[in-house]
Order: structure tokens, then sequence, then C-alpha cells
């Protein structure tokens, strides 16, 4: 089956409005002699005659009749999507954006983003979902809009990403706990009682392998799958919780921390979306606001953590487990 000639839609708009063959060639600014030519071919393509003569003019068949509002819409929309990007209007705009996230970041930046977007954008909705693993296929789908976190090997090719922030473990123990005082070295932090983080449920992290390094070992007497299940055990007991230093800072409130005493390298926290969205005036705008927001609250963690030692790498590779 051929493919038919689309620009005929246009032709038979204009002559279904106007009813006759003069006026929808003055209208499309073409002679009167294309525009019969171009009847010709759309009842020939059609296989009715769509306009008669009636006495002096033409008057549309039933088929026309039945065809005319619904070509009106397909060329309206046509030139809708031929037009260029109108300038968006935070205030008219309502839409629903979906954010994948890793765990602490809705805490942490969740209320300062949706103050914004509410500021601005008082018609916008977020919708925040877990981040359970790295896999692009949401993203590629369409069920996310936004996701954060480190890029990585199952991240598909085709995902942009742009940087946030950068992030480091640090050691978490509850107040007054005996690692919350004095000089943190290696040995005393090996020598306490852990509990570790794996999604994956492995029994050993980066940690353990940098402990490796120095001689050391640490107990791990807990596994849990976030850290927010991590912190909370920490808060109560004398366990240690190893955890991402800027994705916490809520989750650990009126905590003590302190800088790993081991090499362990930082980590960049991405914003990632598809490129299909690059160019939608709506989704640059949010992503703005997800920078801002980081950016914003970028202020240093050390106020939280006890200074000490610490050993920082600088990359961006996310510690696996």
């Amino acid at each position: 089956m051929s493919t038919p000639d689309l620009n005929l839609l246009v032709t038979l708009d204009a002559l279904l409005v106007e009813g006759s063959v003069a006026r929808a060639a003055r209208r499309l600014r073409l002679s009167p002699s294309a525009m019969s030519r171009a009847l010709a071919r759309l009842r020939d393509t059609t296989g009715d005659p769509l306009l008669v003569r009636a006495g002096r003019g033409l008057v549309p068949t039933p088929r026309a009749l039945e065809l005319r509002a619904r070509v009106g819409h397909l060329v309206e929309d046509a030139h809708a999507v031929l037009r260029p990007v109108e300038e968006l209007d935070l205030e008219q705009l309502i839409r629903t954006f979906t954010l994948r996230t890793s765990e602490g970041f809705v805490e942490n930046f969740g209320p300062d983003l949706i103050a914004r977007v509410g500021r601005e954008a008082p018609g916008v909705r977020l919708r925040f979902v877990s981040k359970g693993d790295k896999d692009s296929t949401p993203l590629r789908d369409g069920r996310v809009d936004l996701e954060t976190g480190v890029v990585g090997t199952e991240m598909g090719p085709e995902v942009r990403a742009q940087g946030l922030f950068r992030d480091r473990f640090i050691g978490a123990v509850r107040s007054g706990h005996p690692l919350s005082r004095g000089k943190m070295t290696a040995a005393r932090y090996a020598a306490g009682r852990h509990v570790l983080v794996s999604r994956r449920g492995r029994d050993e992290g980066p940690i353990d392998d940098a402990l490796k390094t120095v001689g050391l070992q640490r107990t791990i007497v807990a596994l849990v799958g976030g850290f927010s299940a991590a912190l909370a055990l920490a808060r109560s007991s004398d366990l240690i919780a190893s955890v991402p230093e800027r994705h916490t800072a809520t989750l650990r409130a009126e905590m003590s921390g302190f800088p790993l005493p081991v090499f362990l390298p930082e980590i960049t926290v991405s914003l990632l979306w598809h490129p299909r969205l690059d160019a939608d005036p709506a989704h640059r705008w949010l992503r703005g606001c997800v920078r801002d927001v980081c950016g914003a609250t970028h202020r240093s963690s050390s106020a939280g953590t006890r200074r000490g030692g610490s050993h920082r790498g600088r990359s961006t590779g996310r510690p696996g487990r």
C-alpha cells in the first residue's frame, strides 16, 4: 500500500472549510487550476467526489461532512507539532513528574525541592519512587522523568547524566558512643561491631577491602538493605553504621559522625534523564530546580561530623556491594 501524501490534508481542510475551489486556492496561495488538480487527487485518494456541483456552487458529500471535523483537528494538531516551542508558563503548568531517587535524597532535599516547585509552579506535583537498582529501563520507557544516583555500568549508554554533588562515606554512631570521643584510628574503628548496608546480599564491601590493606578486619553483626535501617540500628545500640555523608544528613540527626580512618574513594551523585526530554521546557526547568536545591543545601557536613583524620579519594565510582 502506497503512503498517502499528507499535504493533501491541508488542501482538503481548506476545500471543506471554504466550499469553493477559488476561495480555497486563495487561502493556500495557489492558482485555481492547481487547486482543481489537488481536488482531483483527493477524489482519487478517498474514492469520493467530496464536493459536487449544485447550481453555481459546490456542496459537500456525506463523506466530506463526515471528514470535515476530523480533518480540521488533524491539521490543527500538525500545526501545533511543527510550531516552535512557546515560552513556558509555570503558573499554568499542570503536570506530575516522577523522580526515582536513592535512599536519603527525599529526606535531605525533598522539602526544599517541593517548596521551590510549589512557589514557581503550583500546579506541578512530584512523585518520588524508591531506587532498587540501576536499570535505566524506567527512564527509557517514560515511567520515570528524572533519576538521581551514581552512574554505573548498568546504566544505558543513551542516558544523560549531570553531576549534582560529591559525597563520601563516614561512620555514624549514637550520641555518647565511645567512638564519638577521642582520636579515630583504623584499629578503633575495626574493633567495633558494625551494621553493613548490602542491597545485593554481599557480606563484605569496599570498606572491608580497605581495612584488609592495613591488616585489619571488622566484625559485621547485622546486614540491612538500606541506610535508614542501618542508622536506626546504630542510633539505638552500639553498632557502627557507615553511610554517605550528604545523603544521610537528615537521617543522622542527633547522631555522631566521623570520617572513615581508611581510604575510600568519593562518589559523584548525578542527575539522570532520557535524551527525549532534553528539549522539553518543563523538564529543563525541573532539572534546574534539582540542581539549584542540591547546590543551595550544600553546606559543610563536617559541622555535624567530628573532625579527624580523613582519607578522601577522587574516584566517581560508587563503592559496590
